[in-house]
């Protein structure tokens, strides 16, 4: 048995659970979205809480991926996900433009970086990035496309790196003298 897939998942008041052959489509004040439901996996609703079943042991793995992806469903649609980045280093900055983000990491021009549908991103002081939205795949991957445009530098420490990374610092070669 699936120690994750086990757990119910209540379902908070002005939230709305609808499940189809092989979908769950989750319905709130923030929007909507949907999580697939594979084959040998169910999915039933009773007393407010949601609970994802499977038909034999045979789909083990799918079971706690199934109930993980309907629990993101219902926390995006009621309180959203929030991916916050820093940008480290002398003269690298960023600023909004509407739905466009424009970096300067040290490279010798401007990077652009058009947001998806679905994800707001707000800037402040120039280094403090946080994208937010309802589905937290995209706003993770999102944060780590922003990450990999200049990932931090073990030796320098500069770079974007997420709000509380810790990173180790090198020493650099100590040369001959």
């Amino acid at each position: 048995m699936s120690r994750i897939g086990k757990l119910p998942i209540p379902i908070p008041a002005g939230t709305e659970v609808q499940i189809e052959a092989g979908l769950l489509r989750v319905k709130g004040p923030k929007g909507a979205l949907s999580a697939p439901i594979p084959e040998g996996v169910g999915a039933e609703l009773d007393d407010g809480k949601l609970r994802i079943t499977r038909k034999n042991d045979s789909k083990a793995a799918l079971h706690g991926l199934t109930r993980s992806l309907a629990d993101n469903c219902v926390t995006g649609v009621t309180q959203g996900f929030v991916k916050r980045l820093e940008i480290v280093g002398v003269g690298y900055r960023a600023q909004a433009q509407g739905r466009v983000a424009v970096f300067n990491i040290g490279y010798s021009h401007p990077i652009e970086v058009l947001m998806p549908d679905g994800v707001d991103i707000k800037i402040t002081a120039n280094t403090k990035i946080e994208l937010s939205g309802i589905d937290k795949q995209l706003v993770s991957q999102t944060a780590a496309n922003i990450r990999g445009l200049r990932k931090p530098d073990p030796y320098k420490q500069k770079g974007i790196r997420y709000a509380g990374e810790k990173l180790r610092k090198k020493e650099g070669k100590t040369g001959a003298s």
